[in-house]
């Protein structure tokens, strides 16, 4: 089995960021949730074969659901293996659960997955309060991003040009 490398170096440590998310919503309070996986949801998630790019997350009966996310099935489970697409329970305290029950029955508001990742052996989830973009507020951010990466251009090519 492979290590992977993520951005800071660090060996084995498995990050699945949600890139659609920063585009159509903007990011509001951030939480830090752990997840309630089977084994082998565990091990596909270390492989890097999940994806979060369409789950979102709801307070229901005091519990928090994470909907419509794929953990692939592990490649040696056999029988005991998972359904990809099943809910995932979060887990998070009282307090925070109160907050999101809160803040997603406001108008406009969902609560969508950002990241999953490994602190130390378990497996956690980050989840944010999020507001949906219209186009226009797209377009500006798409703007901004080529605007800033044209700025860096221009300051590499002043630097070794």
């Amino acid at each position: 089995m492979s290590a992977k490398k993520t951005k800071t170096g660090a060996v084995g440590s498995t990050e699945i960021r949600n890139r659609k998310a920063f585009y159509n919503y903007t990011i509001g309070e951030k939480f830090e949730a752990g997840v309630i996986l089977q084994g082998t949801e565990v091990k596909s998630v270390r492989n890097g074969k999940a994806q979060i790019g369409d789950s979102f997350v709801r307070v229901e009966k005091g519990l928090v659901i994470l909907y419509q996310s794929h953990i692939e099935e592990y490649a040696f489970g056999n029988r005991e293996n998972h359904d990809p697409v099943r809910p995932r329970e979060l887990l998070l305290h009282r307090k925070e659960i109160h907050k999101l029950k809160i803040a997603s029955e406001r108008e406009g508001k969902s609560i969508i997955p950002l990241r999953i990742f490994f602190k130390q052996a378990l497996v956690k989830i980050e989840i944010a309060v999020c507001q949906g973009k219209k186009n226009y507020d797209k377009r500006e951010s798409l703007k901004k991003k080529i605007s800033l990466r044209e700025a860096q251009r221009s300051v590499k090519k002043s630097r070794y040009g």
